[in-house]
């Protein structure tokens, strides 16, 4: 099954609009989403077409397809108007035999990661900044980006995973990057 993976949507209907319109250009199946979904933050300036109550009414149309982990703007609040989990601090995924632990960034990083094993993956959001590290301990540090505040010039963008294989895209379509677990 093909995943889109993205991040820090910061309450852009706009750029929510984007994605999801990504997600069936790229016939995906399941949307993660690694936290930062609704509310724009006290560090950040509002994103364009920010909407938070289009973004709630735009994801729960896709509620049977998304999975989600809590970013650090995410509260209780969020969940009672969301139809599908998003408080939970990490989830865990299996791609070509490796663990990848999905979690938003603010709390399990590369500086406070969890116990992973060579050849897992940390993947995460929070920065903004899209990343591929293979650290010391032999396991990779991903991260998709921003959907709607993009940091360091970088692309408002997502990742694909399928079949073991990490592409980072524009959120027009266009890969960047790439990453093969096999």
């Amino acid at each position: 099954m093909k995943w889109l993976i993205a991040s820090d949507l910061h309450g852009s209907a706009l750029y929510g609009r984007q994605l999801l319109e990504a997600f069936d250009r790229e016939g995906a199946g399941r949307l993660l989403l690694l936290g930062d979904l609704l509310y724009h933050g006290p560090r950040n300036d509002l994103p364009g077409g920010y909407g938070p109550k289009e973004v709630i009414f735009m994801l729960n149309e896709r509620k049977e397809q998304i999975f989600c982990v809590r970013g650090n703007c995410e509260a209780e609040v969020d969940q009672m108007v969301l139809g599908f989990p998003v408080m939970a601090e990490y989830c865990l995924l299996e791609a070509a035999g490796r663990l990848i632990f999905a979690t938003h960034g603010h709390k399990y990083h590369l500086d406070a990661p969890p116990a992973l094993g060579a050849g897992s993956v940390l993947l995460h959001g929070h920065t903004h900044v899209p990343a591929k590290t293979l650290t010391a301990a032999g396991w990779w540090y991903l991260n998709p980006g921003s959907v709607s505040i993009p940091k360091e010039d970088s692309p408002r963008g997502y990742m694909t995973l399928e079949e073991g294989v990490f592409c980072w895209k524009t959120l027009e379509g266009r890969e960047y990057d790439r990453l093969e677990l096999r």
